[in-house]
């Protein structure tokens, strides 16, 4: 038997899983949670986000950003977003900077509110919540926290982030113009390997967020996408990592079609989606029928993720420049929390 601490925690699982669990379709791990409505085949697709660096570099499209986001999450699983909830967290409204994060944030809500048809139906509001311990004035950064819901007509078909079988496509769905690819201003790329946090957030087009939204909800209740995930902090790289490990099988991407620029430009309105070779000619078809802009880029398989580079542009022969094994990333992955609490980072 376990420790008190531990058996105490199964307990409450057990519990967990006995009264609501059953009910639990998703748990929190993927873009967002899914619960049954009992007596139906509905279920809700629950989801917070927000993204606060991106909200002090520029607030108005920072709060557009951190609507967008929640918008995604819920479309990435099959749900149809319906309301947004939030908590907006302040420094001291006294002072007129923070005040402008509150009115920008507040602004870029709203269009995207109005954009995406969610409407904001509960809030509250933090302020003031700063520290004189550095000498005065040391606020937290602007985080109008966003939590939305969505509603599914069939649990059942629910995505989740995970790659389900070796063999199947990769596709990036993104917006036509590669000009706005890869946007590393404000991106976690930048901050962690640089040290920086340098820039503008990455453009919310609420056009693109809009129709890119309806052909993913599509493509999952048609059941032609086996996985869905959006695209965030990271980029394509940290998604393609995350589905990965998820479902424990690799991938080889080609790096010649979203170079290291778009692997970690953390663009916005982005979804990766795998689809079967059985429902490859159900998925041509859908996108025809869709505003969108969508490329293969990878397919999954084996026990590493794989990238290679076309040689040349006139031939197929492929140069393999990097092997990274699940286990590296799972290893790194599960045991970085651990190692910080023991003080060893």
């Amino acid at each position: 038997m376990g420790s008190p601490n531990i058996a105490s925690r199964r307990w409450i699982w057990e519990q967990y899983d006995s009264q609501v669990g059953a009910d639990t379709v998703q748990r929190p791990g993927g873009d967002a949670a899914v619960v049954r409505v009992h007596g139906t085949n509905k279920a809700l697709a629950i989801t917070t986000d927000c993204t606060p660096r991106y909200c002090y570099a520029d607030p108005v499209e920072g709060g557009k950003q951190a609507i967008a986001e929640a918008y995604r999450n819920l479309c990435a699983v099959g749900a149809t977003p319906l309301a947004v909830t939030n908590c907006l967290n302040f420094g001291n409204p006294q002072r007129p900077e923070i005040m402008a994060q509150i009115v920008g944030c507040l602004q870029g809500m709203s269009e995207a509110c109005i954009a995406l048809d969610m409407p904001i139906v509960s809030g509250n509001v933090s302020l003031y919540n700063e520290s004189k311990a550095t000498g005065g004035g040391s606020a937290i950064l602007p985080t109008p926290a966003i939590g939305a819901v969505g509603l599914m007509q069939d649990w059942s078909k629910s995505a989740t982030i995970a790659f389900k079988a070796e063999g199947e496509r990769i596709y990036s769905l993104n917006n036509s113009d590669r000009r706005e690819w890869g946007h590393l201003g404000q991106s976690v790329w930048l901050n962690e390997v640089h040290g920086r946090r340098d820039g503008t957030p990455p453009p919310v087009n609420l056009e693109y967020e809009s129709a890119n939204g309806a052909f993913i909800r599509e493509a999952v209740r048609l059941g032609i996408a086996s996985a869905v995930h959006d695209v965030s902090d990271g980029g394509i790289a940290v998604a393609l990592a995350e589905m990965a490990l998820s479902g424990g099988v690799g991938a080889t991407i080609s790096v010649n079609e979203i170079n290291s620029r778009w692997a970690f430009g953390e663009d916005q309105g982005e979804y990766l989606l795998t689809v079967s070779s059985a429902k490859a000619a159900e998925f041509e078809e859908l996108r025809l029928n869709h505003p969108v802009f969508v490329e293969q880029f990878g397919v999954t398989g084996g026990n590493e993720l794989v990238l290679t580079q076309y040689l040349s542009d006139d031939d197929d022969q492929v140069d393999v420049i990097a092997n990274i094994p699940l286990a590296d990333l799972r290893a790194a992955h599960e045991g970085f929390f651990p190692a910080l609490m023991q003080g060893e980072l």
